[in-house]
Formats: structure tokens, C-alpha cells, sequence
């Protein structure tokens, strides 16, 4: 389940309200509830390159997944509070966000603050 907050600042300036809205899982729990237009790996703790490819490239109206390629549970959890894929399973996928807001977006994992990554949203 995903955990969407809507902030005044959620990303580069000229953004505002919640850029990203979840997908509908396809399954059960668990995540991974279906095919992401790009999968970004969560690598481990591994400051800047924790996550690959950073920064992931997606367009409004394309979704993204974050899997969990390290042997610990991790989040992508966006600075501003807009997006957070909550615990992420080692091994597992979260669930796709659908990309709504072009701009770019600093996120990091909430277990492990040193772990940061970005996402750029273009039209």
C-alpha cells in the first residue's frame, strides 16, 4: 500500500500538490502489482549510488516500480513527502507509480536517510 501526502513542496520548484498517484496493485499483497515503465534497483546502502539508475528518467503518464536488490528491507520515499513505496522486501518490487507532475524529484529511504536517489518526470 502506498502512502500519498499532499505538500506544498514535493519535488523541484515550480511543483506543487502531489506529483505522483499510485497505481492499483494487480495482486495480491506483497507489491510488484504489475509492469512498471521503468524499475529502478535499489542497490544497497550506498549514498548516491544506492539506487540505479539515478536519476531514473521517466514522462507524465508512465509509471515507476522500485526493486529491492539488497539483502535488507528499503523505501523510496520522496524529500517532500509526496510519494513513499513503504517497506520494500529484500527481493522484492514495489507496486508501479503512475507519474502525474513533470519536474524533478529527491527522494531517499526512510530506513537509511545516506540512501538517496532522484527522479526526473518530463512531458
Amino acid at each position: 500500500m502506498f502512502v500519498l501526502a499532499l505538500t506544498g513542496c514535493g519535488g523541484s520548484s515550480g511543483n506543487s500538490g502531489n506529483p505522483m498517484s499510485p497505481t492499483p496493485p494487480v495482486g495480491g499483497g506483497g507489491g510488484g502489482g504489475g509492469a512498471a515503465n521503468v524499475t529502478i534497483t535499489i542497490n544497497g546502502m550506498a549514498g548516491a549510488q544506492s539506487f540505479s539508475p539515478s536519476p531514473g528518467s521517466v514522462k507524465v503518464g508512465q509509471t515507476v516500480a522500485w526493486r529491492n536488490g539488497d539483502s535488507v528491507a528499503h523505501t523510496a520515499t520522496a524529500d517532500g513527502g509526496a510519494f513513499n513505496t513503504g517497506t520494500i522486501a529484500p527481493g522484492a518490487t514495489s507496486s508501479p507509480i503512475m507519474m502525474s507532475t513533470a519536474g524533478s524529484f529527491a527522494y531517499h529511504c526512510s530506513f537509511h536517510p545516506s540512501m538517496v536517489g532522484s527522479l526526473t518526470v518530463t512531458q
